[in-house]
């Protein structure tokens, strides 16, 4: 990063009926004094107070009226002085603002997450709350928005703190008998640092237990919807987001190409895929190449509702979703269009678990997203960790109980000097989660999912 320049960006998309524009750095005031104006003006003598002005024009006059508020270092986002105008929304007004604070040559424009890595260097916050500003921000579900709270508050590094406290009074330990080995000092036995690296080994162990539910909540699943032409598969797409996405037609192969849509089914993130019917023939070149895509859909599915005309029940279309569907994918056996029947149906024995559903009324589908939620949690209890790890975090403490592992090994030896070695490698693993040993490649590739203005 550029030292002791100053940076601006919009914070809001555009189109909105607001637009808020961020300036953090040491020239904040003095470029917000060149684009923005009122009677009390802004200063260090009324921080943190939201005044009504007017935007300025390049030739000096007042433009539209809008708010503006001033944050001194180091009580800001940023931990820089911040100032921060409110003016109307849309596509112009934000935009030419912020032009016409470029042009005074006094900031320059914000790169993608510039404004949390400066809150993160400047000692704002840690470097998985500001992970969890990204997660916040992607968030698609109640779940993973919790969970991000959660992590943005300081619970996850908290928990990394404790570790690492722990870890360096073990490491001081062990380096004091390798500084003064001549001396009679009162060491803990070797047992007895082996059990307390034992207790960080049990932390570590609860953190990395939740790596699984933490990936589901906060990257969701890739379900596919899938089955042979003129099933009912876009009418349960639409069904299961709740408003009409895709074209339903009784005419078979409507559905030419796959259609994507996010959405949370029972708290979890789920990306939807509707896909073309899957048959054998299709003399329509464009419809082939719709099955291709949905053939390569099912390949990267992690749970497929695979669906059937309950009206019309083939052994043939049994077989066909049986060598679709890859073994590493769940699948559920959907049986639509329950509504035609005029008696009972009873669910054919397909080897996969079932459920009988109504796209169109809507019956059964509450009991197939049971059977999606039961798919997910692998038949277990829905679980939600009270400190998400992301697969940066995993691979670090993964890499950190390997090296404390081989550490007690060596203390059990009396080899206390190899154990050091693995202390060491441990505490620089556990430091860069916080970011207190992070590279600056690391950093890099973390801001830079990151939008611009955030």
């Amino acid at each position: 990063m550029r030292k002791n320049d100053t940076i601006a960006a919009l914070c809001t998309a555009p189109g909105g009926a607001l637009g808020i524009l961020r300036i953090s750095g040491p020239g904040s005031l003095e470029a917000a004094r060149r684009v923005w104006t009122s009677r009390k003006g802004l200063s260090a003598d009324s921080p943190r107070r939201l005044t009504f002005g007017h935007t300025l024009r390049e030739n000096g006059e007042p433009g539209e009226s809008c708010m503006a508020v001033y944050m001194p270092a180091p009580a800001s986002y940023t931990g820089e002085d911040v100032v921060e105008i409110q003016c109307h929304g849309g596509e112009y007004a934000p935009r030419a603002l912020l032009e016409r604070l470029f042009r005074t040559g006094l900031c320059r424009a914000a790169e993608p997450g510039e404004f949390t890595k400066r809150a993160f260097l400047n000692g704002k916050i840690d470097l998985t709350q500001a992970e969890a500003v990204a997660d916040l921000i992607s968030a698609k579900s109640d779940a993973a928005g919790r969970l991000a709270e959660r992590q943005l508050s300081g619970a996850l590094g908290e928990r990394i703190r404790e570790i690492s406290r722990t870890l360096a009074d073990i490491l001081a330990e062990i380096e004091s008998r390798l500084d003064f080995p001549e001396e009679e000092l009162d060491w803990k036995n070797g047992n007895e640092l082996i059990r307390e690296l034992a207790s960080v080994r049990e932390t570590i162990g609860r953190l990395l237990s939740g790596k699984e539910a933490s990936a589901i909540l906060r990257s969701g699943v890739r379900l596919v919807i899938a089955g042979a032409p003129n099933v009912g598969k876009s009418s349960l797409l639409n069904r299961l987001l709740g408003y009409d996405r895709a074209i339903v037609s009784a005419i078979p192969g409507t559905t030419r190409d796959t259609l994507r849509e996010s959405a949370a089914i029972r708290g979890i993130r789920v990306e939807l895929t509707d896909t073309a019917g899957i048959r054998d023939t299709a003399e329509d070149p464009v419809e082939q190449m719709g099955i291709e895509r949905s053939r390569s859909s099912l390949r990267l599915a992690e749970i497929v509702f695979w669906v059937f005309d309950a009206s019309a029940v083939s052994a043939e279309e049994i077989r066909k979703m049986r060598e679709s569907v890859p073994e590493r994918s769940t699948t559920i056996a959907v049986w639509n269009k329950t509504d035609l029947l005029s008696g009972g149906f009873s669910i054919p024995d397909t080897g996969v678990k079932s459920a009988a559903v109504s796209a169109r009324t809507g019956e059964g589908v509450d009991a197939l997203q049971d059977l999606f939620e039961q798919a997910v949690w692998k038949n277990g209890e829905r679980s939600e960790p009270e400190c998400a790890v992301s697969a940066r975090h995993v691979r670090a403490l993964e890499e950190a109980d390997s090296a404390l592992g081989r550490a007690c090994e060596e203390i059990a030896d009396e080899a206390y000097e190899l154990a050091a070695d693995g202390l060491r490698a441990a505490v620089a693993a556990i430091a860069s989660i916080t970011g207190e040993s992070a590279s600056p490649d690391v950093l890099e590739e973390i801001f830079s999912r990151f939008c611009i203005g955030k």
